[in-house]
């Protein structure tokens, strides 16, 4: 089991994906754990190396005795990011999480290139609430605030999810001294003052409709006095990864790769469609493109390939299944063939092709399935290159 004893404290820790990828770290909400982010794993390991831990008290990690401050929390990353020698990263908390970012930008600016902020505030509650709710858990343990939690981290029509049930779980199964010390380090979080101080490019997530920290004096404050933020609005309750997944994820993604992508998108555009459609059909391309038509080139790689399939609110896969499906439709076949042939190369399943075409056959017409079954049934018996 990956553990790393730092700060006086055993802290579990995953860490995934491929070495040499820029770095990601994701903090998670109190009562919750690593596995709170599973949802934005597969999109973020095409891109990132990513770091998930359990925040003191929650999860594998160790449970100290005593009320837990924020420096606790911040200090607990900050040595884990030492253990692991990491010397810079881009990171993504919700709540607790956002809490530790910011406790890390203002005391460690330099080891973050990017800071993303979900439904988290510079001041949480009153220390009235936080009492409250210590008290409840102290007299009736965790499953005395059980329904009140899941009701501010989802909307009414999500609390019955299997999402909902997962964290329902994970939640029961908190250590009630993990919990209410964690409550006390975000009891006594304070960051109004020190805003301005934070140099980080960052975005901020929230919501109007997240009782916990709703975006008016939480989020707002964050997006309006971070001077390199900017704010975005999700329709969700308290956990927005879970309950707008892939709006999550694709905000998450356009945030941390938008300099990748605006610093060159010809550059960015190249990558994705050699990607695609393999180096050697990229090489042709370029190799046969004349005076007349290198402008049209530079213009689909630049627009189509870097505007576009370089965005990654959608994976390759589901891209390619797109186009397939538009081209048979349109009997625009030499693309049509271009794509599958590209796409069975690079693993794409007999099955995913069969349910595009069907697709097709239902709404564009059998003629053009027809067509295109015929097309895909020679692709799928090419002889492979040795």
């Amino acid at each position: 089991m990956p553990f790393a004893h730092v700060n006086h404290t055993r802290i579990f820790y995953r860490m995934e994906g491929r070495s040499g990828n820029p770095m990601l770290v994701l903090s998670h909400s109190l009562g919750c754990d690593h596995n709170m982010w599973s949802p934005q794993m597969p999109d973020l390991l095409e891109h990132f190396q990513v770091l998930r831990y359990d925040s003191r008290g929650h999860g594998a990690s160790d449970v100290p005795d005593g009320d837990y401050t924020l420096e606790d929390l911040g200090q607990d990353l900050l040595q884990l990011l030492d253990h692991l020698e990491i010397p810079q990263t881009a990171f993504c908390g919700l709540s607790m999480g956002g809490a530790a970012g910011q406790w890390l930008a203002l005391n460690a600016p330099h080891r973050l290139n990017a800071l993303v902020l979900a439904n988290t505030s510079p001041k949480f509650g009153t220390p009235d609430v936080w009492a409250d709710r210590r008290k409840a858990v102290a007299d009736g343990g965790m499953a005395a605030i059980a329904d009140a939690v899941i009701q501010r981290f989802f909307l009414p029509r999500n609390q019955a999810s299997g999402a909902a049930q997962s964290v329902r779980s994970v939640l029961l199964g908190t250590d009630p001294r993990g919990y209410t010390g964690c409550c006390a380090a975000l009891r006594d979080c304070d960051h109004r003052a020190h805003l301005a101080r934070i140099s980080v490019p960052a975005l901020v997530i929230g919501s109007d409709q997240d009782p916990s920290t709703p975006w008016k004096d939480n989020g707002e404050i964050l997006a309006r006095e971070i001077p390199l933020a900017r704010g975005l609005l999700l329709q969700t309750a308290h956990l927005s990864n879970l309950e707008q997944p892939r709006a999550f994820t694709g905000a998450l993604l356009e945030f941390l790769l938008s300099g990748e992508r605006s610093a060159d998108p010809l550059k960015a555009g190249m990558s994705v469609r050699r990607q695609v459609l393999g180096d050697e059909h990229v090489e042709q391309s370029w190799a046969n493109a004349t005076q007349l038509t290198r402008p049209f080139q530079e213009l689909i790689t630049r627009y189509a390939w870097g505007a576009v399939w370089a965005r990654p609110g959608l994976d390759h896969r589901t891209r390619r299944l797109l186009v397939m499906a538009i081209t048979a439709a349109r009997s625009q076949w030499d693309e049509f063939r271009l794509h599958l042939r590209a796409a069975l190369d690079h693993g794409m399943e007999h099955a995913d092709v069969q349910e595009t075409l069907l697709q097709v056959a239902v709404y564009a017409g059998a003629p053009a399935a027809n067509t295109a079954f015929r097309i895909a049934k020679e692709e799928i018996e090419r002889p492979v290159k040795s």
